[in-house]
């Protein structure tokens, strides 16, 4: 079995600093107490979703469930070999704080960003967003150039 181009990318948070280097994304280690919410960088409050990433034929896949998100809501933005998922789930009723016995689910900001092992041509990414609330990124694994040597002889 031939390792993963993902072999240490995409472990889970760890106090083991050799994979916090290795990972990327966009949000710090969560504290026991904020299992949903973390701070990001311009100081505001964004949720993190949850993703599978694997791989099949020619391409690299990323899937993650979003619900309570419409496509309008979602970016999908690539930066050389960094994808980021982001957008904004919106409650459809306005609940007072004081009316929740218990509150779980996050709404507002969220983001995800993914370092995978290739650049990414923006322009060759295709998504889709299911009825499910599925979203589908597929990334195109680029064919590297091989270097032939001739020899006299």
């Amino acid at each position: 079995m031939t390792p993963s181009p993902f072999h240490g990318i995409f472990s889970s948070l760890s106090s083991d600093s050799s994979l916090e280097s290795a990972m990327s994304v966009a949000v710090p280690t969560l504290d026991e107490h904020e299992e949903d919410v973390a701070v990001s960088s311009a100081g505001s409050q964004a949720g993190q979703i949850a993703v599978d990433i694997y791989e099949l034929e020619n391409y690299y896949i990323i899937r993650a469930p979003i619900a309570g998100v419409k496509l309008s809501d979602i970016d999908i933005e690539v930066d050389d070999k960094v994808l980021t998922i982001s957008g904004e789930r919106k409650p459809s009723d306005t609940i007072a704080a004081d009316q929740y016995y218990l509150q779980e689910c996050f709404w507002g900001n969220f983001q995800r960003s993914i370092t995978l092992p290739i650049s990414i041509d923006p322009k060759k990414v295709k998504a889709t967003f299911s009825k499910d609330s599925v979203l589908k990124v597929l990334i195109p694994k680029e064919e590297k150039v091989k270097i032939v040597r001739i020899s006299e002889g």
